[in-house]
């Protein structure tokens, strides 16, 4: 009789530590994929909002200073050892801890209009293929899937479909992910639904509470459905 082979699902870690400690208990190249968006340094808190959008209002986040610096070469050092490939969001507002030159940069088009906003953000890859852009409309109220809209949880999240898209494109099934700054796990859902295991950091204890709690709300969604 044959038996129906049961499909293993997604892993995913999450870890309330400093994420350069974690990494320092992995072996060399023990991520196929590391997927990260750091702090840019560019104290996001204190930025002025300008006019905004213009269509909805601002969301009080907690005061912090996780955004003053970007990380150290320690933290860069330890990330190309445990990890074969990077996908590392923001780098452009620190290349010079990534000496390394990268043919494969990834452009998100936020589609923001005319806003005080940027109007891209950009990743560095360690790929070797050429520029590629990922086009999501991400403007305060206003989202692309307005029927799936996301609740923003954190003052830099990124939408799960920016994450589904990246491992579509950039990683094979089987691959262990890192993300070492959780921040709201978008990720984390991402990998869930894409069934890849993953590696999560957050060192920031509200931000790792509410970005677990908004996983496993996500999973018991999926469980209802």
């Amino acid at each position: 009789m044959n038996e129906c082979k049961k499909e293993k699902r997604a892993e995913i870690n999450f870890y309330n530590i400093d994420c350069i400690e974690f990494m320092k208990t992995k072996p060399d190249n023990y991520y196929e994929l590391a997927i990260i968006d750091p702090p840019y340094g560019i104290d996001i808190d204190n930025q002025s909002q300008g006019k905004g959008g213009g269509v909805a209002r601002k969301i009080d986040y907690t005061k912090k200073n996780w955004d003053k610096n970007a990380p150290d070469k320690a933290y860069f050092d330890e990330l190309l050892r445990v990890s074969k490939n990077q996908i590392i969001w923001g780098a452009n507002h620190f290349i010079e801890k990534i000496p390394v030159n990268s043919s494969c940069w990834i452009v998100w088009d936020k589609e923001n209009g005319e806003t005080d906003f940027a109007d891209c953000e950009l990743a560095w890859t360690s790929f070797k293929t050429a520029v590629r852009k990922f086009k999501w409309k991400w403007a305060g109220m206003l989202q692309q899937n307005m029927k799936d809209k996301e609740v923003r949880i954190h003052p830099t999240q990124k939408p799960k479909d920016l994450y589904r898209w990246l491992l579509k494109n950039y990683a094979k099934q089987g691959d262990k992910i890192l993300d070492t700054h959780g921040g709201s796990m978008s990720i984390a859902l991402a990998c869930d639904m894409e069934n890849f295991d993953l590696d999560i950091c957050e060192i920031d204890k509200e931000y790792f509470e509410t970005g677990q709690k908004r996983y496993n709300e996500f999973k018991q969604q999926i469980t209802m459905f």
